[in-house]
């Protein structure tokens, strides 16, 4: 038998693996098995250059539990190692025999190993470890290698009489939850769901080989699709509204498909679905400088063997070929979200609903997105129809221009609540657009910095006959005016409303509520921001006296001061009713005048 010392030189020092390298135990089955795959892959290769005297068929990994001995083994039937290559791979760290392997052979094929140091994860777990191997090339005898965690080993030759390796995980007391087989099986799905080699556990394989992403787009039917999504996310009911395939060689390779599923709560936005693979490994499911931020809401996976990672494998390092793949993807998802758009538009309005707020998110966070997003992006108006925002601005362009030369692009976001404005607005000939997002606030504000002389006004922000006309002076009196600000402070919470006397088209309502447009986006931004605009801002209005109503004229004749707080509170409430601003024993005393005229 002969013994030795693991060597530890200056380039390749031995880490402190349990305390630095690895972030969670578990991660040693995903490296071992991933050198396990890099085995059957090699043996494969060897056998496509015709370098082989002996069939290669049956490739597969198997995982075994001996709870009653303690042991967890991963075994497999790849390409095995030499006595000599056991010292230079197991017995010096930080040797990747994938490395010397792809240069040596040239091959594409997808090797996963890179940084020789995966084999000692095995020690996160274990007391003692052990490995039987025996090599493809006849004539060589087997090796059993034995190591306690420390730098002392012990090689010998074996009686192992089928090729390949075979592992064996002494697990130490702390680790047993690594001797149930649901635990196993959970590691399996999650780290070796899509490995390219069959992995055997409990007689039954446990992932999928030939993934979807694998495939060529052009051969996959949408029912693929569907049932693909349904694998990654078992968990979700919805179909997926629509997907994207991914697939670039150079200057870097990624594969992958995202799905867009539907959003319409801004919460979902902070969900993350989108799995790393490299080489068809899972990684990760941060992918911060991969995917721009407002893809993670998507789900689906990416793989590719030239995102840059940590020696553990578990974290991505940023570095221009990041900022590359996070360039190209949001190009892709642009330009597919494009073509489905011109291919059939019909099709695009009806999924709108459900994926505009992913979007809108990428509009506003994104300028090569938003640049491209004028293709696809739509509005509706209050009809529902859908307009390109350059459809839709050609149609006010001529018409809703205000006195200072602004085009005025007037939108609601709620149709029950700013009904009475929405008609108004209507009536005197106006285009009326529907943005109800809970984003509105910043993509109309993106699309008026892009836009010059663009300046959107909600229906219920002001006197709209202000916008595109002198303001005309109110007909009364300052006694006039001071006598219904008195009257009309009775009925009103003075800290909330703030009156404000306006002469009118006779045929507008008597009172008017509005917040100016610029006081309401910060508010709304302050909302965003979770900031409480009871903290910061107290919430206030404009309550508009319209003086050239005949109810005001009343109210300013009338000598019976019943009569007269009844005008008031009757028009009042209505107005507040309108705004959902009437409080709840006001509510209740409109519907008791109501019936009693009834």
């Amino acid at each position: 038998m002969e013994k030795g010392k693991i060597k530890v030189t200056a380039e390749n020092i031995f880490p402190i693996i349990k305390k630095f390298l690895y972030e969670y135990n578990e991660i040693f089955l995903r490296e071992l098995i991933s050198n396990a795959v890099d085995a059957c892959v090699k043996i494969k290769t060897l056998a496509n250059l015709g370098k082989l005297n002996i069939p290669v068929n049956n490739l597969e990994i198997e995982v075994k539990v001996e709870k009653d001995k303690k042991l967890l083994i991963i075994e497999d039937n790849g390409i095995g190692m030499t006595r000599e290559e056991v010292n230079k791979y197991i017995n010096q760290i930080a040797f990747s025999s994938a490395e010397e392997f792809i240069k040596k052979y040239k091959t594409e094929d997808a090797i996963i190993g890179h940084f020789g140091l995966g084999f000692y994860s095995s020690f996160l777990v274990s007391d003692k470890v052990e490995l039987y191997t025996k090599s493809y090339q006849q004539g060589i005898p087997s090796v059993h290698w034995i190591c306690d965690g420390t730098p002392n080993f012990r090689l010998r030759y074996a009686k192992k009489e089928k090729i390949g390796t075979a592992i064996l995980l002494h697990i130490n007391e702390k680790s047993k939850e690594f001797l149930e087989d649901y635990k196993i099986l959970e590691l399996l799905k999650r780290y070796g769901r899509f490995l390219p080699i069959p992995i055997k556990f409990n007689n039954k394989i446990v992932n999928n080989t030939q993934p979807l992403w694998k495939k060529n787009s052009l051969e996959i039917k949408d029912k693929e699709y569907r049932s693909f999504y349904r694998e990654l996310f078992p968990d979700i009911l919805d179909d997926p509204l629509l997907w994207i395939h991914l697939n670039i060689e150079h200057p870097f390779k990624l594969t992958g498909i995202l799905y867009f599923s539907k959003v319409t709560n801004p919460m979902d936005l902070k969900k993350k679905k989108i799995h790393l693979y490299q080489n068809q490994v899972f990684v990760t499911e941060n992918l911060e400088g991969i995917v721009p931020d407002f893809l993670t809401v998507l789900k689906g996976v990416i793989d590719s063997p030239d995102i840059p990672l940590n020696v553990s494998r578990s974290h991505i390092k940023s570095n221009i070929t990041l900022t590359q793949i996070s360039n190209y993807i949001t190009r892709k998802i642009a330009d597919r979200l494009t073509k489905m758009f011109i291919k059939d538009r019909k099709s695009f309005e009806n999924k709108w609903q459900n994926i505009k707020l992913i979007i809108e998110y990428g509009m506003i966070s994104e300028p090569r997105f938003y640049e491209k997003s004028k293709a696809f992006a739509l509005y509706s108006d209050i009809n529902g129809k859908y307009f390109l925002f350059k459809e839709f601005l050609e149609k006010i362009n001529k018409k809703q221009k205000s006195k200072t030369n602004k085009i005025i692009c007037f939108y609601a976001t709620n149709l029950d609540e700013q009904n009475i404005y929405i008609e108004n607005v209507l009536q005197k000939g106006y285009k009326v657009l529907l943005l109800d997002s809970q984003l509105t606030v910043h993509l109309i504000q993106k699309l008026e910095t892009d836009i010059k002389n663009l300046t959107f006004v909600r229906v219920d922000s002001q006197n709209i006959d202000n916008i595109f006309m002198e303001k005309k002076s109110t007909n009364l009196t300052q006694q006039e005016k001071n006598t219904l600000k008195k009257e009309i402070g009775k009925n009103i919470d003075k800290k909330t409303f703030q009156i404000q006397f306006e002469n009118l088209n006779e045929n507008c309502l008597p009172f008017l509520i509005n917040i100016p447009e610029f006081r309401r986006r910060i508010n709304e931004m302050n909302v965003m921001r979770n900031l409480s605009v009871g903290e910061k801002e107290k919430k206030s209005y404009n309550l508009v006296v319209n003086t050239n109503h005949k109810i005001i004229k009343r109210i300013l004749r009338e000598k019976k001061k019943e009569i007269k707080k009844k005008l008031i509170r009757d028009s009042l409430d209505f107005i507040l009713l309108c705004h959902n601003l009437l409080k709840r024993k006001n509510k209740s005393r409109l519907i008791k005048r109501i019936l009693d005229l009834l």
